[in-house]
């Protein structure tokens, strides 16, 4: 079985983060971290209330809402998780969607959180590290840190809707982000209809 972290951090569209876990959850194991500001934010665009007191209320909640004992939550100040050491072994992290604050603490090496810390990890150890920043527009600091990290090798994946699958609703347009991210690591879906296909 596959084994992959994912980070969900405080920018709008936690739901594309959402959905990406819900896939991965059918095939992988995966450790989870939610920033602190992105609790809030989840509540308020989804209205999924994952907040707790402790690291394992949340993985409760988590893991009861997917129906799954396949998730492992840990919190984003817990330093001293598994994942933040190079000899935990994961198939790739995605940070999704990833803000401008978290890409540039990666970008330059400021590893002053669990988030951070297993994407200098990730990096380091020379493991597939997928960043889905959600920003617009990007300055110039956006576009340096985000090529800085390309040229590393990590895959720089934004949520950019297409509409040659004929989106219906919003929802189809949520599996297309999702499956185009899951394209980038590499792990097989149904989520959208590709083009050219019947």
């Amino acid at each position: 079985m596959r084994r992959y972290i994912l980070a969900i951090t405080g920018a709008s569209g936690s739901i594309f983060g959402i959905k990406v876990l819900e896939e991965l959850l059918k095939t992988s194991e995966v450790h989870l971290i939610i920033s602190s500001q992105s609790f809030a934010i989840i509540k308020n665009e989804t209205g999924i209330d994952w907040r707790g007191d402790t690291e394992a209320g949340i993985e409760k909640k988590i893991r009861k809402y997917f129906s799954t004992r396949r998730l492992y939550y840990h919190s984003e100040y817990n330093l001293s998780a598994p994942i933040s050491s190079g000899s935990f072994k994961a198939d790739g992290m995605l940070v999704v969607p990833c803000s401008m604050k978290t890409l540039s603490a990666i970008a330059n090496g400021y590893a002053n959180n669990l988030i951070e810390r297993a994407s200098d990890v990730t990096i380091k150890e020379g493991r597939q590290l997928l960043l889905s920043p959600r920003e617009m527009p990007f300055s110039a600091i956006h576009l340096e840190n985000m090529l800085k990290l390309a040229r590393l090798g990590v895959k720089i994946v934004p949520p950019v809707p297409a509409f040659y699958h004929k989106p219906k609703d919003i929802n189809d347009i949520i599996d297309f982000i999702a499956g185009k991210i899951l394209d980038s690591i590499g792990v097989e879906h149904n989520l959208f209809k590709r083009w050219g296909s019947n």
